[in-house]
């Protein structure tokens, strides 16, 4: 199975879980990971079959199907980010962003899909500042850096590492956006017909992973995946396996669906009518891989 992940992050902790703890193997499955580092690029190749599996933004489906693919939502990956805004020092207000750069993963998807809604409700206009796509989180951390960038939307720790060198931060996510729904994973119809036990075996070990991650026992070890991971110091992970044990596994719902799909209307300028969030969710797989199964199983015998 070829799974296919735009950045490096927490939201991708339960993964590394899942690697680290071989409950893929365990399911029956060979799963290889890439990263991508653009969500383009990966929704390009996810639609033209070089990988299975995509971990996207729900507008990635969304605008997808709506130019004809055949992507759809499988599951949950990860509650929405707390994704900070981050500035470069010189940067005390939104009117600082006049006639600067903005680095992004993908200018019109994605979290810049959001960026761009709070900078319109800030009273900037498209032509104030330019959006610059430099790729995943480390790669927009870096572009901050170094200058190339006056901000961003980063996640943890990428964020935080820049806030303690002086850089500053705006607002979260979380707090301009708080019902935004998170990363799903993702798949093509036509591959998820033909391959329903390896789907639902991959549920099975990414659930495995979220229940593990939740358990207060494991706390010593999941601290040590992620900073082997994200080279982040024992603090932050250890405040990010809280975060994660006070919260319930992510679910992906249709009202969270037509909230993105207000936003990727409005800014694709679409003018067709809007359907039912089914178009693009398909939750069958998740029912079938939560079902309790039997402990054992008896054989028939003949009257």
């Amino acid at each position: 199975m070829r799974l296919a992940v735009i950045s490096e992050g927490l939201n991708a902790w339960p993964l590394y879980v899942a690697q680290t703890r071989r409950f893929f193997e365990q399911q029956g499955l060979d799963v290889q990971v890439t990263l991508t580092g653009s969500s383009a690029k990966q929704l390009e190749a996810l639609n033209e079959g070089g990988y299975d599996i995509g971990l996207q933004q729900v507008d990635h489906i969304v605008r997808g199907v709506e130019q004809g693919s055949e992507l759809f939502i499988f599951m949950a990956h990860a509650h929405a980010p707390d994704l900070s805004l981050v500035a470069a020092p010189a940067v005390t207000s939104f009117a600082d962003f006049r006639g600067r750069v903005l680095a992004v993963d993908g200018a019109r998807s994605g979290y810049a899909l959001l960026l761009r809604k709070l900078l319109a409700d800030q009273g900037l206009k498209d032509e104030d500042y330019r959006f610059r796509e430099f790729g995943g989180s480390r790669e927009r951390f870096e572009a901050l850096r170094n200058g190339a960038a006056a901000a961003s939307l980063l996640n943890p720790p990428f964020d935080r590492w820049l806030v303690a060198g002086g850089y500053r931060r705006l607002g979260t996510i979380a707090g301009f956006f708080p019902t935004y729904p998170g990363p799903v994973a993702a798949a093509r119809r036509s591959w998820a017909a033909r391959h329903k036990a390896e789907l639902v075996a991959f549920i099975r070990a990414l659930d495995s992973a979220y229940a593990w991650l939740q358990d207060g026992n494991n706390r010593d070890q999941a601290i040590a995946i992620l900073q082997a991971r994200l080279k982040t110091d024992h603090g932050l992970a250890s405040e990010a396996f809280d975060r994660v044990g006070a919260r319930p596994r992510p679910e992906v719902s249709a009202d969270g669906v037509r909230q993105v799909m207000d936003v990727v209307w409005d800014a694709e300028g679409f003018t067709q009518p809007k359907g039912a969030p089914g178009r693009y969710i398909d939750l069958s797989y998740c029912v079938t891989a939560r079902r309790p199964r039997s402990l054992s199983v008896q054989n028939p015998t003949n009257s």
